[in-house]
């Protein structure tokens, strides 16, 4: 009986040692990951970053670290931390360029871009940003699932390129600085023709020769507009002009 009772503690003994032992065993990389994966789905972002951030840190080849990185990234731009999102989407594309999340991590690289894209009457450098990243997801994955979205956002840039161009432009027309209008006008068209400010800027470079005393140009112009926009109220405007 003693013996069994004996066995018995020690059978006790080595379970509770063991279940210590356990306690103090590093977590492995998958369930820091899931730590990181849970924290997130509760919309705790500083906790799943922390975390996905440690599967990085501390087991950087593994596949975990991998998914981490883009997790990471994704909780960054969750919270609007655009840099640091940028960073950690920059630096998975430079050490995983063939990984089947690539399409996706340069998806989420144009989209922190293209929400800080500023009005049109400042700078455009975050604007250029967005349309060179979705350019490069286009360019290198044609297929991706990504790419409908990224075609729309590009079609969105273009307005918003062409829409600072058109307003510098007027500011030169309303002053009289014609030439300097028609620069501006005509770098729509040549950089931004399926805009939806190339109707305007047609109009206003027919206005422009118009107010030069350049008619047979401007009536070019205000026919080019007619033919191509039958529709648009500056077509009308145009062929009004002309017969003025």
């Amino acid at each position: 009986m003693k013996q069994l009772l004996c066995l018995i503690l020690a059978l006790f003994l080595t379970a509770c040692a063991s279940s210590e032992a356990s306690s103090e065993v590093e977590p492995t990389p998958e369930a820091q990951y899931m730590k990181g994966y849970h924290a997130f789905q509760n919309k705790d972002f500083d906790t799943a970053i922390d975390a996905f951030d440690a599967v990085e840190q501390d087991f950087p080849y593994s596949e975990w670290a991998e998914r981490a990185q883009i997790m990471m990234a994704y909780a960054q731009y969750h919270q609007n931390k655009y840099a640091d999102a940028l960073l950690t989407l920059d630096r998975f594309i430079q050490l995983h360029p063939g990984n089947k999340n690539t399409p996706y991590a340069l998806y989420l690289k144009g989209l922190c871009y293209f929400e800080q894209m500023s009005d049109v009457s400042r700078e455009q450098e975050n604007t250029a940003n967005a349309e060179q990243a979705f350019r490069e997801l286009i360019a290198r994955y044609p297929t991706s699932i990504y790419r409908k979205d990224a075609e729309a956002k590009l079609l969105a840039i273009q307005n918003h390129l062409a829409g600072q161009e058109m307003e510098i432009g007027r500011y030169y027309q309303k002053r009289h600085d014609f030439t300097a209008a028609m620069n501006r006008f005509q770098q729509v068209l040549k950089n931004h023709p399926t805009s939806n400010q190339t109707p305007e800027a047609y109009y206003r470079l027919a206005a422009c020769y118009r107010a030069l005393g350049m008619d047979e140009q401007s009536k070019k112009i205000a026919a080019t507009l007619a033919n191509k926009y039958p529709e648009s109220q500056w077509s009308q405007k145009a062929l009004r002009l002309a017969k003025d």
